[in-house]
């Protein structure tokens, strides 16, 4: 029970005046349709960032896919991506799970955050021509004997996983927007391209009881799988694409480490993608609770990143084992100890002190800062470990210590074109899918009118909420 005045849940829930379903379609499918006037602008933008990106993939795969160092950043990049946009998702997986009704406004453009996954597969695919094959002698997990067909096995097994993980992405949009695909076909011309286009999408969907007791199993289901191929795509590439480069690099807490930091990064990215949508595209319906939400939540994981850190960092700092101490000396107080220092800074540090704080917690632009915070520091984590790692020079497996500290690899005008390629690109298909599937999922908003009851309690109308079963 809640006082309607302090907006809790968002407009569509609190406001007593929107009481009919069409209502809030009729809203929600106006401002699908209508074009912001800076549309053209941001597409032309990251239209010249992609251009950007490729051409600095052409720059990289002509000086060849011989020297690891070169391919540093653009491990790193994909690495953060799979942190960030790839993992956005379950922000609207997981509280659905939880039956919280806060999460519903934000669910679909949390979801929408799969269709990255094009950006990271495509861009991983010169990276298996990078990686050594077994036969060249470097640490592995997998079981090889010399003359096998196993010697591509990271290779195969990391491309499967990470296929696997957009695959269920976009199964897992499509079978949640699905009843709102309907209602566009719906809506739309006899005859026209977009009624074409969403007869295909919707399917048969008709809005039985059928289709909605379908739907509400496979979204649990295909959200499971998605959280497990997640944790799957991170611990491969942690391990194959990352660790066994390094000789003297055991670490068995490390690939744990990398999927909890794809939780911290996850909700980062939705929280700055919430203040875009509320800024400038004009939903002002997400409200407080949802930045409130995510900001303790943020809370949280930040301090587990604390404790994923220092759990692997006390068992190298008092160890002291040589090969131990080569390992910390390439990541942490070595020649990337600046950016060691800048990432606990920006990833604990800076959520510590002020998310303690209610008025910044509870506000718009305390977690919005708070999460750009957060996504520079996992940023630069990431450019850390996997620079860093692809430097060594000496992989083979007979050497269980790095035998030279490399010096720091500075980025060149490749590796900055891919960085900004990769990432706008991400975001422009991002925001060509709002053309496709509104942003806002009518018919979670629609759902909870049925749990919703505005009356009278003494002096104040207030809310009664029921949780759905």
């Amino acid at each position: 029970m809640s006082d309607t005045k302090q907006q809790p849940l968002g407009f569509y829930a609190d406001n007593p005046n929107w009481t009919s379903s069409s209502a809030i379609t009729d809203d929600l499918i106006a401002r699908h349709q209508t074009k912001h006037r800076l549309f053209k602008v941001v597409i032309g933008s990251l239209g010249i960032g992609v251009i950007l990106g490729i051409i600095g993939l052409i720059l990289r795969l002509v000086d060849g896919v011989s020297d690891t160092a070169q391919w540093g950043y653009t491990a790193a990049v994909i690495a953060f991506l799979l942190t960030t946009a790839s993992s956005a998702p379950m922000v609207a997986i997981a509280p659905r799970i939880a039956k919280g009704h806060w999460r519903r406004i934000i669910s679909r453009p949390a979801e929408m955050w799969s269709v990255a996954g094009l950006v990271t597969l495509l861009l991983f695919i010169p990276m298996l021509w990078v990686l050594p094959s077994l036969e060249d002698g470097r640490r592995s997990l997998w079981f090889y004997h010399p003359g096998e067909v196993f010697a591509y096995s990271p290779h195969l097994w990391t491309t499967l996983s990470i296929l696997g993980l957009v695959v269920l992405g976009f199964i897992l949009l499509w079978v949640s927007a699905m009843p709102d695909l309907a209602i566009l076909r719906d809506r739309a011309e006899d005859g026209s391209v977009l009624k074409k286009r969403y007869s295909w999408l919707a399917r048969n969907w008709t809005g039985t009881t059928q289709d909605w007791i379908w739907q509400k199993h496979r979204l649990g289901i295909i959200g499971a799988l998605y959280f497990l191929m997640l944790i799957t795509v991170h611990f491969l590439f942690s391990v194959d694409f990352l660790m066994t480069l390094v000789p003297g690099w055991i670490d068995a807490l490390y690939p744990a480490t990398h999927a909890a930091n794809s939780l911290q990064a996850a909700t980062a990215t939705m929280i700055l993608t919430m203040f875009v949508l509320r800024t400038f595209c004009g939903y002002k319906e997400i409200g407080k609770v949802q930045f409130w939400s995510l900001g303790k939540l943020m809370f949280a994981l930040s301090l587990l990143w604390f404790w994923f850190w220092f759990s692997s960092f006390n068992i190298y700092w008092y160890g002291k084992k040589p090969n131990e101490q080569q390992v910390m000396e390439l990541f942490i107080h070595g020649p990337y100890m600046p950016i060691f220092y800048a990432t606990f800074i920006l990833v604990f540090v800076v959520p510590l002190f002020t998310m303690i704080w209610n008025f910044l917690r509870r506000s718009i632009w305390g977690p919005t800062l708070i999460a750009i915070s957060v996504l520079i520091g996992i940023f630069l984590d990431r450019i850390r470990v996997y620079v860093a790692a692809y430097s060594v020079s000496d992989q083979s497996s007979s050497f269980h210590g790095i035998d030279v500290i490399p010096p720091t690899v500075y980025p060149d005008v490749a590796d900055v074109f891919i960085v900004i390629g990769a990432i706008t690109a991400s975001i422009l298909l991002y925001v060509l899918l709002t053309r496709v599937v509104p942003i806002i999922n009518i018919w979670e908003q629609k759902e909870l009118l049925l749990y919703k009851l505005h009356k009278k309690y003494h002096r104040a109308t207030v809310m009664v909420l029921g949780k759905p079963d």
